[in-house]
């Protein structure tokens, strides 16, 4: 018999730990989204770690702006930013203030409210489609950058909850570089992802973009 996920939320000490430590230990774990029409639960299948000063790649790298001010408070938070003018990222904050460092949540299995996600990803041929990928993950849990600060670690009323789930055994656990990092911050494979599963997005090396002429 499988045993049910864990739902116990998970704690602040949890994400006070280095960024290497939390990315591949989010596998499993359930993201609950709490709107009015119900909750969407979303089961994390891959992931990507930015940490901070040390990575070319992070949007903390070059210090505190108005933009990422939420990675330099405490962990456990929610950072979200909006990118190519139209879409939208969810990253959970880890270690401590002077460390500012976070988990992009890149792709994930809707295993509750199938149907309200779909609402918003009319777009989605099949259920493994809804959140597939960073801007999909955003988007089917109808996450914006009103939600940037929210504190993940408070069951009590906020609209985003970390949950304990089933954590992915080290084995099934595969790593490789992150999608779409140009630079020396494309060199690291801090991109994390559940084996085999087929709602974890495609590899995207970085493509420069061309300007319109």
């Amino acid at each position: 018999m499988i045993a049910a996920p864990d739902r116990t939320p998970l704690t602040r000490d949890f994400f006070d730990r280095p960024v290497l430590d939390v990315a591949p230990d989010l596998l499993g774990r359930i993201l609950v989204r709490t709107t009015p029409d119900g909750p969407i639960e979303l089961r994390l299948t891959e992931v990507e770690a930015y940490d901070g000063p040390n990575d070319p790649g992070s949007h903390a790298y070059r210090g505190r702006t108005a933009r990422n001010g939420v990675m330099f408070g405490p962990p456990g938070h929610v950072y979200v930013y909006f990118t190519y003018g139209m879409w939208h990222c969810m990253n959970l904050v880890c270690g401590p203030g002077d460390r500012p460092s976070g988990v992009l949540l890149r792709a994930g299995e809707v295993t509750e409210g199938v149907d309200l996600a779909r609402k918003r990803r009319l777009s989605a041929r099949y259920d493994k489609e809804l959140a597939k990928g960073p801007a999909r993950l955003a988007t089917a849990l109808g996450v914006d950058r009103s939600f940037d600060g929210v504190d993940a670690c408070d069951p009590e009323g906020s609209p985003l909850t970390m949950l304990t789930g089933t954590p992915v055994p080290s084995h099934q656990v595969r790593n490789g570089p992150r999608t779409g990092v140009s630079g020396d911050g494309g060199v690291h494979p801090w991109r994390f992802w559940i084996a085999d599963d087929p709602t974890v997005s495609p590899y995207r090396a970085h493509a420069p973009r061309r300007r319109s002429t």
